[in-house]
């Protein structure tokens, strides 16, 4: 019994005995790659026409990885861009007050802050460094004369360069600056670009630190004991 496809067999032949690719011939008739394999078994193509499918075979596959690529990094950018719209819903609902600005402090010096007979907190994104600043102004009434700033950076960063790069994120003067660290178990280690070492800040302030930590522990336990329950 003939397929309902053979009226195209001679035609179909002679386009592969040209050299054209089997998917291009499958895609313009709609004729399933199992009849055509069986229809071109006899025809052998020249060395010169299975380099050129070789090479448009991989040329397909280089368009259709950057076509992907495209594709993942279009997804990606409309996930954070959801986030962000996400994120501002949620502060648009938040009237900032001084104690929601101590909460957030704790919080995150729950995560990032010093323990043991310190306020201070380390870190080397400027943007966490400043809202602590921030809060410590706003809450505290501390001042640039009460912070100290230390710098542990990796052995081939200028320790001049990174210190002028800290004053100028944080807003605080050369005297603010005491101590620089070179780490010297990065030696031979080049830096990757953007880095500028951790920078430490600490506040004279004592009693600051023992607020923060019991703030976020009565915090911690308080969600959780009323969520999940004693």
């Amino acid at each position: 019994m003939r397929s309902k496809w053979f009226e195209y067999k001679t035609e179909v032949r002679e386009l592969r005995r040209q050299g054209v690719s089997m998917s291009v011939i499958e895609q313009k008739y709609g004729i399933p790659r199992s009849t055509l394999s069986g229809w071109f078994r006899d025809i052998k193509l020249t060395e010169t026409q299975r380099t050129k499918l070789m090479k448009n075979q991989q040329d397909g596959w280089a368009k259709a990885r950057k076509g992907a690529v495209k594709w993942h990094n279009e997804q990606k950018q409309a996930r954070l861009l959801q986030a962000e719209l996400e994120a501002s819903e949620v502060l648009n609902r938040i009237t900032v007050t001084s104690d929601v600005l101590d909460l957030a402090l704790a919080m995150l010096y729950f995560g990032e802050g010093a323990k043991k007979n310190t306020t201070s907190m380390g870190n080397s994104n400027p943007a966490v460094l400043r809202f602590l600043l921030a809060v410590l102004y706003a809450n505290y009434s501390v001042s640039p004369d009460d912070i100290r700033c230390d710098l542990h950076l990796r052995v081939d960063q200028d320790g001049y360069v990174v210190q002028q790069y800290w004053q100028k994120e944080l807003g605080l003067p050369a005297s603010c600056f005491r101590y620089i660290a070179h780490d010297k178990r990065t030696a031979g280690k080049p830096t990757y670009d953007g880095y500028m070492g951790v920078c430490i800040v600490t506040c004279s302030k004592i009693a600051i630190q023992r607020k923060l930590i019991s703030l976020y522990n009565q915090f911690c336990s308080q969600v959780s004991e009323s969520i999940v329950g004693a």
